[in-house]
């Protein structure tokens, strides 16, 4: 086994080390990273980022509304989701304290917990459930990598709650987790009644489209550790969300990028706000009014990003396809309805839907 500097080299640790937090560890004297988290030229962020232009995404005040505050707010996130995908709610109604809980316990299951530990709720090879601790997440084209490790389980409903996937360590992660869904539901809720009023929708009807009371909100915590070579790789490859919507805070490292105009840009974030990315199956449900938006992740050198988003899904068995009332001779289905689990794995096996 080859070593630098009497280490063993990164390149031939990766298959005994699985865990990036690991390899950061091993190569954060180094300036070099392991092959197979180098993008290619076209991805890499260093050359492909506009430098010096930070975007700013539309901000949205989702607090209490009258009748004509509704009209302005449901114009407002029409205009973004048609436009940008993406947008940041304030005056969300979330406590400051329930989302620093949020953020402390998954650093600290990070950080703090023993890697053995970690390893109890790994998800398993082959498991068709995407819940638990892992690294690698989708089918990788020419076997490249994301520089972030992760952990995936649900919040909601109760009944697709499995509690297997939650850390036991630190003591506090299901109340403080338990606390953020709950909180998280009636931002969602308000969300939905102005994405579907801006369709001339009844407010309930794109919520019910979507699973009503069954829609599935699944946690991912991001963990993206320090990276000796930030211009060469990314931590999330450039995607679309598979979800109708997903509700994100990260922490106070920049790193989200959305693609718009032909460029990557960083995007500004507002401190205690919540990203909202519209996802595909809204932009499905809206037979493509909607846009779902086409994002990445970069990393840090020096610091360690997290983000906390919560994917709002369909139930596996649920069919989605464009509401019914928005389908006309004028304006005919752009997609097919399938059920969200084939949607799924189409996706994540990249196979055309």
């Amino acid at each position: 086994m080859k070593t630098i500097q009497g280490q063993t080299s990164p390149t031939s640790l990766t298959m005994e080390v699985a865990r990036v937090q690991a390899i950061s560890s091993i190569t954060k004297c180094m300036d070099t990273i392991p092959s197979e988290y180098i993008r290619s030229e076209n991805e890499q962020p260093a050359a492909t980022t506009l430098q010096g232009v930070v975007l700013e995404v539309p901000v949205i005040d989702i607090s209490n509304v009258d009748d004509d505050g509704e009209e302005k707010l449901v114009k407002e996130m029409v205009d973004a989701s048609k436009e940008w995908g993406i947008f940041q709610v304030i005056n969300h109604g979330i406590p400051d304290e329930v989302i620093e809980n949020l953020q402390k316990v998954g650093k600290e299951f990070f950080e703090e917990v023993p890697q053995e530990e970690k390893e109890l709720i790994a998800k398993k090879v082959g498991a068709k459930s995407l819940e638990g601790y892992g690294t690698s997440l989708q089918k990788e084209i020419e076997g490249k990598k994301g520089w972030v490790d992760h952990l995936f389980h649900k919040i909601w409903p109760p009944s697709a709650i499995n509690y297997h996937y939650w850390p036991k360590n630190p003591p506090s992660y299901r109340e403080a987790n338990e606390e953020y869904a709950k909180c998280l539901r009636k931002v969602a809720n308000s969300i939905f009644r102005s994405l579907s009023l801006g369709l001339g929708l009844e407010g309930h009807e794109m919520m019910e489209a979507a699973g009503g009371e069954d829609i599935v909100y699944m946690l991912k915590i991001n963990y993206y550790p320090p990276c000796p070579r930030p211009d060469l790789a990314l931590g999330v490859v450039a995607h679309t969300d598979m979800s109708h919507i997903t509700l994100l805070v990260p922490n106070e490292v920049q790193g989200l990028q959305v693609f718009k105009d032909g460029h990557w840009y960083d995007v500004n974030y507002i401190p205690n706000a919540i990203i909202v990315h519209i996802g595909d199956q809204v932009e499905i449900l809206s037979n493509g009014k909607y846009k779902s938006v086409y994002h990445r992740t970069t990393v840090n050198k020096h610091k360690t990003r997290m983000s906390w988003p919560v994917f709002l899904e369909p139930s596996s068995e649920h069919e989605v396809g464009p509401i019914p009332k928005l389908i006309n001779e004028a304006n005919p289905p752009k997609f097919k309805t399938k059920k969200y689990k084939d949607y799924v794995y189409c996706k994540l096996n990249k196979l055309p839907q």
